[in-house]
């Protein structure tokens, strides 16, 4: 299951993406937690220390050896160079698996324990000093979306994905990724307009939505997102000691979060599991060569001097039991 958590600065979309993690952590489900924000803050929500999780490896510097594995044998791609972020796979791909051991994962990911388990953790990473005026954010999460689009994974596997801040999500087609998306939203006039923004873009995708209000301190916040959001509302959130002593570098058993945080989780978790029913690995497919063939010809084909149109594999469906070529 892919599972992305949006929403405003701010509005605590890393931290409620790191509770989901450790609760899936401690349900015993497998886990990779991806830090899809240039503001690289996951892995300390996560309980590495600075020097920790400023060591986990940037998935943008490892892109080529990334193309080059999910490249594999597929004869429609002429070489790693001309892949793009949007490249579909085909006939002669690799894909990615939550749990397996592969080149990616060696490269990008690291383990991270917690109280009941562990979970990888790979990032895009920040900007260096090298970007500054010369790149832009999406050049940093194109791997994060290229892996997502050779990714199967089972109903009871994992992938959380902590967003960019606001719409910049929708700058590609990584939106449509996702099994369910969470959007964190404060009870604000500028917490609502985001959730509108995102509902506008998504509609015409069929992305599943459900919005959990965070910083919620009174029946009066509770009911101000009930009247913007209406059935959209999943949850809300108030505070918590737990989280606070955390943030404060005060390690504590996750088993000591409050009750009704817990209560609370355990409903994005059932929420996110019955997704499952609704997948549609030709929808899935449909809108990754979409999205691709939109970006090839805005920018992709000159770039790389190739026609990438050409690297669509028209009889390919991307499917959860889908064989996939080994190294050789």
């Amino acid at each position: 299951m892919k599972i992305a958590f949006v929403g405003k600065g701010g509005s605590g979309k890393t931290t409620l993406s790191s509770l989901f993690i450790r609760h899936l952590a401690a349900s015993r489900v497998p886990v990779i937690a991806v830090d899809a924000d240039i503001n690289q803050h996951l892995g300390a929500a996560l309980g590495l220390d600075e020097e920790a999780a400023a060591a986990i490896p940037a998935m943008g510097a490892h892109l080529p050896l990334i193309k080059d594995y999910l490249r594999g044998g597929n004869l429609r791609i002429a070489s790693a160079e001309t892949m793009i972020k949007t490249t579909p796979p085909g006939e002669g791909s690799r894909l990615l698996r939550v749990c397996e051991d592969n080149p990616v994962y060696d490269a990008c990911a690291r383990t991270v324990p917690l109280d009941d388990g562990c979970v990888r953790l790979m990032a895009t990473g920040p900007f260096t000093e090298s970007d500054l005026g010369v790149a832009c954010y999406h050049s940093k999460v194109g791997a994060v979306e290229l892996c997502l689009n050779h990714l199967v994974d089972g109903r009871e596997e994992y992938v959380v994905v902590d967003m960019t801040a606001g719409s910049d999500s929708f700058a590609s087609g990584m939106f449509t990724r996702f099994d369910m998306t969470f959007l964190v939203a404060e009870p604000t006039r500028k917490g609502i307009a985001v959730y509108r923004q995102y509902k506008e873009y998504a509609r015409d995708f069929g992305v599943p939505l459900k919005v959990v209000g965070n910083k919620v301190q009174s029946p009066d916040d509770l009911e101000y997102l009930r009247s913007e959001v209406g059935e959209d509302l999943l949850v809300a959130v108030g505070h918590s000691d737990w989280v606070r002593a955390v943030e404060k570098g005060r390690q504590a058993p996750f088993a000591q979060l409050e009750g009704v945080n817990r209560t609370a989780l355990e409903r994005l978790h059932r929420t996110a599991d019955a997704s499952y029913e609704r997948r549609d690995w030709e929808r899935y497919t449909r809108q990754m060569v979409h999205f691709h063939l939109k970006n090839a010809e805005s920018w992709g084909n000159a770039k790389t001097g190739a026609d990438l149109a050409a690297q669509v594999d028209p009889s390919f469906v991307l499917l959860e039991g889908a064989a996939t070529p080994q190294p050789a």
